[in-house]
């Protein structure tokens, strides 16, 4: 029974050092270069106890109560036990080295998505700002249409007052020159009457003048006017 025991032990423990040589292997690429000192630092810190001496007789008497369960047969050490062992080691090791680089990748993966997410919503914020910007800029359009509608009605009531105006205007200079032209027809008959008097007046003195009677009567007058003038003197 020892004998069997040894074997299965030298085979535990080939394969659990083919494992443990095999492992960093896989996983040279993925994980960073461990300082040793902290590596069992960090081995000592995981043991219970408070002082480095109590976690030493724990590590010591772990050790010893293996070697004491082997030797004597307490536990016996078969292919299942290989094999639980090694998947052990290799689920443990796999939950040190790879775990958190798969945490590291989704934690990126889920910030990408967080990203395109919050960008989306920011841009929709955004899309959205501008249309309520847009649409309140046309909130005033009902009392703008009422202005534009008053100020037409306003200018076209102003373009009739001006044609009206207009019209006016016209009537007005065309009475002007009627009533010009009748100033005018009215002093050219004037004119012809005043020369036609003239004219009249003119030939009947003239007719006058040379009437006998008239020079007589005319050399009478100047003459009785010599005299008087003479008795005054």
């Amino acid at each position: 029974m020892s004998m069997i025991n040894r074997i299965a032990l030298r085979s535990a423990r080939s394969a659990m050092g083919m494992t443990l040589r095999q492992a960093p292997i896989g996983l040279r690429y993925l994980s960073t270069p461990v300082d040793p000192k902290q590596k069992a630092n960090s081995i000592i810190d995981a043991l219970p106890g408070n002082s480095l001496l109590s976690k030493t007789g724990v590590l010591a008497t772990s050790a010893a109560a293996a070697i004491y369960g082997i030797s004597n047969g307490l536990f016996i050490i078969h292919d299942e036990t290989i094999l639980l062992i090694t998947f052990t080691t290799f689920a443990g090791l796999v939950a040190k080295f790879v775990a958190p680089l798969y945490t590291e990748w989704a934690d990126g993966e889920v910030k990408k998505v967080s990203d395109i997410l919050n960008q989306s919503r920011t841009n929709h914020i955004e899309a959205v700002n501008k249309r309520i910007e847009a649409v309140s800029e046309l909130k005033n359009v009902v009392s703008t249409t009422e202005d534009l509608f008053a100020l037409s009605k306003e200018t076209a009531q102003y373009e009739a007052d001006s044609f009206v105006l207009k019209q006016k205007l016209a009537v007005a200079h065309e009475a002007k020159s009627v009533l010009d032209s009748w100033v005018r027809f009215e002093q050219q008959q004037r004119q012809l009457e005043q020369e036609q008097l003239a004219k009249e007046v003119i030939e009947k003195v003239n007719k006058e003048i040379e009437n006998p009677k008239f020079q007589d009567k005319v050399l009478a007058e100047s003459l009785s006017e010599i005299e008087k003038l003479f008795a005054k003197k």
